[in-house]
């Protein structure tokens, strides 16, 4: 899918436009090999600038090619599987050309929706350096937010897990830790983008831009900080809630045990009597009362064995 935007002196917000003009903003999202060759041919852009930041693999980098600038950097990809929401982070492509500014990603992400939905303002397409600098900050944004997601579901995971016996929310809590590994790993390779965008050796840095770019640098400081605080307080969670299930488990069977204990008294007794024996302490077989009284002394053997493993805490 190909969207072209550009914006003009009239307009407040860029409008989508049908055909490439200078100054405009082109938007990629998942192209075919038909639209890549195609925005290749017209703008004579690098084929490797349009491919790279497709790969799901690629690591975040600046690359300079004939006066073309890619700059590849990680964003938060979120989605539903299994009625469940999964964090993951996916690569962004940035390729600023002399007239063009270029946006490349292989799925559609909310960062860029919200230039198309205009929840940004003072941005312009044409103002190539403050639009990347304007991108990367509401990427250390995105990220702040999610990762006050990822907090908000690990605490309701941590509250199911108080009582539970299963491994359901663990498996919860490792997903969660997963992506936490993803956003630390993505939001340090960003960073390291971003120090060198600093240096004004890619793209020419005014001093609105450079203060800008500061911010955005301490965002994502301020992103790493949460990702690794939220990622060693989960990987302790985990831990505990480990042996806490398996604490739990432990008290159940305790319980179970005593029970079994209890209810096997009744069952010894009646099996020795329901052998061809002769009764004890006189009792005749025949006597209506037999019954009767060995039952009422099994009661009082298993209500005395009940009250000794209560005393021993065994319930």
């Amino acid at each position: 899918m190909i969207e072209i935007y550009k914006s003009y002196d009239t307009d407040l917000f860029p409008v989508k436009i049908d055909s490439f003009e200078k100054g405009c903003w082109i938007n990629i999202v998942s192209p075919t090999e038909q639209e890549l060759n195609f925005v290749e041919t017209s703008l004579n852009v690098s084929s490797n600038f349009l491919r790279d930041p497709l790969d799901e693999e690629e690591k975040p980098r600046i690359d300079v090619e004939d006066n073309q600038t890619l700059v590849i950097v990680d964003v938060p990809y979120v989605y539903e599987e299994d009625r469940d929401i999964k964090y993951e982070t996916i690569p962004l492509g940035i390729i600023i050309l002399e007239d063009y500014f270029i946006t490349i990603c292989s799925k559609e992400t909310f960062l860029i929706q919200y230039f198309k939905d205009k929840k940004v303002k003072d941005y312009f397409t044409f103002k190539k350096t403050r639009f990347t600098l304007q991108i990367l900050y509401l990427i250390a944004k995105d990220f702040l937010k999610y990762l006050r997601h990822i907090d908000k579901k690990s605490y309701e995971a941590e509250t199911s897990l108080h009582k539970s016996l299963q491994n359901k929310e663990l498996f919860k809590l490792l997903e969660l830790e997963k992506s936490l590994v993803f956003f630390t790993t993505s939001l340090k390779s960003n960073e390291i983008v971003m120090e060198k965008l600093l240096k004004g050796k890619y793209i020419k840095l005014y001093e609105e831009d450079q203060d800008l770019l500061e911010d955005v640098i301490i965002e994502n400081k301020q992103a790493i900080e949460m990702a690794n605080i939220y990622s060693s307080i989960l990987s302790g969670t985990m831990d505990t809630f480990a042996s806490i299930i398996s604490n739990n488990l432990n008290v159940v069977m305790k319980v179970l045990t005593s029970i079994t204990i209890i209810m096997a008294i009744p069952t010894m007794i009646a099996s020795f009597f329901g052998m061809n024996v002769q009764m004890p302490f006189g009792l005749d077989t025949n006597n209506p009362y037999a019954f009767w009284g060995i039952l009422g002394i099994s009661a009082v053997i298993s209500v005395a064995a009940g009250i000794f493993l209560y005393k021993k805490d065994m319930f």
